[in-house]
């Protein structure tokens, strides 16, 4: 079954059971009540038929001297009063006549209760033909008075109460079923919009469309609107990368194309080596080689960033400061004509954090080729580790260069892929690193935030490594 039945079927069963649970119920009460009053009136003949015998008592006769037999016989119609007979526990008492002595049975129940043996006691007979209702009771001098009444009246207001609540039962059962359907086709037309909106997204590929609107967040906040929320919630993040995955499509298409036409060109230009001197050549393979690494740093830096997130590698604990050392020397290396400086905070020497080190070295190094790129010739490339926190536990890493600086308006788009500044455009690079240098930065629970010096520090960027968390 579809949740939708399932629902409606759970739905009117429970709705059914509680209205026939009412009516069963209803119906009981209604009938004890009839059943009790019945009893109350025979209880209160006998009350009447002992009260009448004590009154004779005090007239003269003696105790135990009652005659058993009949005292009160028109029972038979139902606006009769009760009849009454009075059974001793001998038979041998009986009255002889050769009529019937006694309008009902004599069992031997009642024969106990004139012996005293057992308590009174109610239960049904029959009267002149018809339903009747008895009360044994003991009575004096070894009697019991048996007090009967019709029931036949009491019995048709049962029947007609049954009938009635039966009938109400069944109504009930009709409404719970229309109650059960009401219900789930109600309750789950949000999850039926869900469904729809997921198979248009399905059919179409395209995750614009939402579940839920404004104005209906705002009219109510149960479970499916807030599972429509969610919902939606999930599909902006969907669209987000979809959206990012195009433009990185896009982008890597537009930078690839120009090293990929230069590529080309250096090949075909070789295939006419005959046509071409030895510098030529030799020029053509230099320009063939630098364009071969270029594209192979930009696919496998895409190839990172498309992951979206770090690979995960076994995470060591280790000395921080060797290895911005080690990336300070290398930087060197690559850009002998730029000046590095390094600086080195309190306590932050003998830190130790937790991450991947040949990942951290990557950071580094592209935070470091970004300043030598930037400031080559303009000043020294400031390097500072130090110790921050209200008891140093994480570790700042900045680097600061003397060049020309970021713009104002470049700021919030220094760290996306492929965002390249007007005046980065003359130089290399695909405007990659700055991006992969942050995803790896978070994927060491720190940040990598770029700001301005302040003016009296003069120009340049400073790029700075925060919250590095040190371990214990």
């Amino acid at each position: 079954m579809t949740l939708r039945v399932r629902l409606a079927v759970a739905t009117a069963l429970a709705v059914a059971t509680v209205a026939l649970g009412l009516s069963w119920a209803a119906f009981a009460v209604i009938r004890y009540e009839l059943t009790h009053q019945l009893e109350l009136e025979l209880t209160q003949a006998a009350t009447v038929a002992t009260q009448q015998q004590g009154a004779q008592q005090q007239g003269g006769q003696q105790l135990g001297n009652e005659p058993p037999g009949v005292l009160s016989g028109q029972c038979r119609y139902l606006a009769a009063p009760a009849c009454t007979q009075i059974v001793p526990a001998d038979p041998a008492r009986d009255p002889h006549s050769a009529v019937a002595p006694y309008l009902f049975p004599v069992t031997p129940a009642v024969r106990e209760v004139a012996a005293g043996q057992r308590g009174a006691y109610f239960s049904t007979t029959a009267v002149g033909g018809f339903p009747a209702r008895m009360l044994v009771t003991p009575f004096r001098g070894g009697t019991a008075l048996q007090v009967v009444l019709r029931s036949d009246g009491v019995d048709r207001a049962v029947r007609q109460s049954a009938a009635a609540f039966a009938g109400l039962g069944a109504a009930g059962v009709l409404a719970a079923g229309f109650l059960g359907w009401w219900v789930s086709r109600t309750g789950l037309r949000p999850v039926a919009r869900l469904t729809a909106t997921v198979e248009r997204i399905t059919a179409t590929g395209d995750p614009h469309h939402r579940i839920t609107s404004h104005a209906a967040t705002g009219r109510r906040r149960d479970e499916v609107t807030r599972l429509g929320e969610s919902f939606d919630t999930m599909l902006d993040a969907l669209e987000r990368s979809v959206t990012a995955q195009r433009r990185l499509v896009s982008d890597a298409s537009h930078e690839l194309r120009t090293p990929l036409t230069a590529l080309r060109t250096n090949a075909e230009l070789l295939a006419r080596g005959d046509r071409l001197t030895d510098a030529q050549r030799a020029r053509a393979a230099t320009a063939l080689g630098r364009q071969l690494r270029e594209v192979t740093g930009m696919v496998n830096d895409l190839v990172e960033l498309a992951r979206d997130e770090e690979p995960q590698a076994l995470v060591e604990r280790f000395r921080l400061l060797p290895l911005v050392e080690h990336a300070v020397t290398a930087a060197r290396g690559h850009w002998p004509g730029q000046e590095f400086t390094l600086t080195v905070g309190p306590g932050a020497a003998e830190a130790v954090v937790p991450g991947v080190p040949a990942r951290l070295v990557r950071l580094l190094g592209n935070l470091l080729d970004n300043a030598a790129k930037f400031g080559a010739g303009r000043g020294p490339v400031d390097v500072l580790v130090t110790r921050t926190g209200d008891r140093g536990e994480t570790l700042e890493v900045s680097v600061r260069d003397h060049g020309p600086g970021i713009a104002t308006e470049d700021l919030p788009y220094v760290f996306d892929r492929f965002y390249r500044s007007d005046t980065a455009r003359s130089l290399p690079g695909s405007g990659l690193g700055l991006a992969m240098a942050r995803q790896i930065a978070r994927a060491h629970n720190a940040d990598l935030l770029a700001r301005q010096p302040a003016p009296h520090e003069g120009p340049g960027a400073c790029f700075v490594l925060t919250g590095l968390p040190v371990a214990p």
